[in-house]
């Protein structure tokens, strides 16, 4: 992928080549999970420095963030945030994908902090059939189509999942032919969902390699939503020419996005959480509802802390990125309400 990159001659050939610039983002974690001595994170990191340097020529930009630059916000503390913050959720479960949630928005920081377009993850079939298990038993399930298609559009930097198809077994063989040094994640809680599921799925392969794209196909049955899809004006220009007959067109007249996401998660709602949503616009007497009524049933189950009480410390703890789009999108009700109004007649008006 590097070479092809670099070699700017071979894509005015070929439309099937794209041409780009490579950029690799490493999120720090080590504030959360302590588990390790610091020098040994640092050292890891120098490898990782060390592996992208020894690619293929060209220039490739080294992008270490730590978590809590997502906190961090003048003089405040943002590691310090961070740790109330993930020590206020109370489900290992749920302190586990709120990590996850983290990661995300942070390397959508760098990409708009950088300049980038588009962001690859190296999410592959192996790590995606462990999310369809996962998110099927935590109740995600309606937006479960969103997360095992080849492209989201709905973030501001589109991402996309080049390597979906690979197994993690093929990854590993790929990097042990080309001599190429892997680095170990951070340990993990044991305990839940998603490394029993891990554990699982392993045992499945075990009896069966064939398992995970079995998974992975049964999802893919799903219907996508419109953020999955390519637009007729948008996203065919980085997808190479030989591939673009796999991906649908969206259809604006099929297309039933709600327009509305989770606050934390990102995912949509459903027809019960939309309507719960409008009904808490109508009832809501402080923005901490506002900000409850943003959330899918998944995160209010195993994110939000447990006692009502502490949600709105809990939210005046979270990125701004997250808690602005709630508070603008409240502003806007209450601007077209107003304006609506305007237009009522009052109870004692003649009608003329």
């Amino acid at each position: 992928m590097q070479s092809k990159a670099i070699q700017s001659w071979e894509t005015s050939n070929s439309q099937a080549l794209p041409a780009f610039i490579i950029g690799v983002a490493f999120v720090d974690e080590s504030s959360v999970f302590s588990l390790r001595p610091k020098r040994e994170m640092e050292t890891a990191i120098e490898d990782i420095r060390v592996i992208i340097s020894s690619l293929s020529p060209g220039d490739k930009a080294m992008h270490i963030f730590p978590l809590e630059n997502l906190f961090s916000s003048g003089s405040e503390d943002g590691q310090g945030r961070l740790r109330e913050v993930v020590g206020m959720i109370d489900d290992e479960t749920g302190r586990d994908d709120f990590l996850r949630f983290l990661r995300m928005l942070l390397l959508q920081k760098i990409a708009l902090e950088n300049g980038y377009t588009k962001i690859m993850l190296g999410s592959c079939a192996s790590g995606i059939a462990r999310h369809v298990l996962s998110a099927t038993l935590k109740g995600q399930g309606y937006s479960l189509p969103a997360d095992v298609q080849y492209v989201d559009t709905w973030w501001e930097v589109p991402v996309v999942l080049p390597l979906r198809d690979c197994l993690a077994q093929e990854l590993s063989l790929l990097c042990e032919l080309d001599c190429l040094k892997t680095q170990q994640l951070l340990d993990r809680p044991c305990c839940v969902i998603n490394s029993l599921v891990a554990s699982f799925v392993s045992r499945l392969r075990e009896e069966n390699p064939s398992r995970e794209h079995t998974i992975l196909r049964t999802a893919q049955k799903l219907k996508p939503f419109s953020f999955n899809k390519f637009s007729a004006n948008g996203y065919h220009d980085f997808l190479p020419s030989r591939l673009r007959p796999k991906f649908q067109n969206v259809d604006t007249n099929e297309s039933t996005f709600s327009e509305i996401l989770c606050l934390i998660c990102g995912s949509p709602f459903s027809e019960s959480e939309l309507q719960n949503l409008e009904s808490t616009k109508h009832e809501a007497q402080k923005k901490i509802d506002l900000y409850t009524a943003h959330c899918c049933q998944s995160c209010r189950f195993q994110i939000l802390p447990a006692g009502t009480n502490m949600y709105e410390h809990f939210f005046s703890l979270l990125p701004k990125s997250w808690t602005e789009k709630v508070n603008n999108a409240s502003a806007n009700h209450g601007s077209l309400r107003d304006q609506i109004a305007d237009y009522l007649l009052e109870d004692d008006d003649d009608g003329n």
